[in-house]
């Protein structure tokens, strides 16, 4: 089973239950799902890119992507409706604590210049969003196979909680913020 699955269950949910004083145990905020995209603008001129960043989204979550296409198109951009231009995994369950483990204990330490995340990067509806840079900080992708360069992004959505709530759970499960 998931360590920090393990966590939430023993010691988060009691402490958010005495914090925020639930009256019961369904009504603690949880981490619902976790949604890792890569927007591929550049797969316009070259095809490859998709295929690319298909390649290391699957390495990085052990997942396969789904392919998004354009909704619409836009002259100004050289698109076309369908075309593709990105990808995203979602995970649920032990893959997603799994990759919230890894991307909490060893990713973000190996960021460079790293100075805690934003507290204000809520939606309002206490789900979280971060953009990493470069796929690079994920020990499972291979420097010398990495063909572009390119960033992701990371939504944390969190079931039945407010940004304050979702806050103090991200903390308390050992996410670093700013201060």
């Amino acid at each position: 089973m998931a360590r920090l699955r393990d966590k939430y269950a023993q010691e988060i949910v009691p402490r958010m239950m005495e914090r925020f004083t639930y009256k019961n145990l369904h009504a603690v905020p949880r981490l619902g799902k976790i949604t890792v995209s890569m927007g591929v603008g550049k797969a316009v001129e070259n095809s490859k890119r998709i295929d690319a960043a298909v390649k290391d989204l699957s390495q990085i979550t052990g997942q396969k992507p789904v392919v998004t296409k354009a909704r619409k198109s836009i002259a100004g951009f050289k698109l076309r409706q369908g075309m593709s231009v990105g990808a995203k995994v979602t995970l649920r369950g032990s893959r997603m604590y799994e990759f919230f483990d890894r991307l909490i204990s060893v990713v973000i330490p190996r960021i460079r210049d790293f100075r805690g995340f934003s507290p204000r990067a809520f939606d309002g509806q206490g789900n979280y969003s971060l953009g990493l840079t470069e796929q690079l900080v994920f020990p499972e992708v291979n420097v010398d196979d990495v063909e572009f360069v390119q960033g992701l992004n990371v939504s944390l959505t969190i079931d039945r909680s407010s940004d304050e709530e979702s806050l103090a759970l991200l903390e308390m499960f050992g996410f670093p913020f700013r201060r």
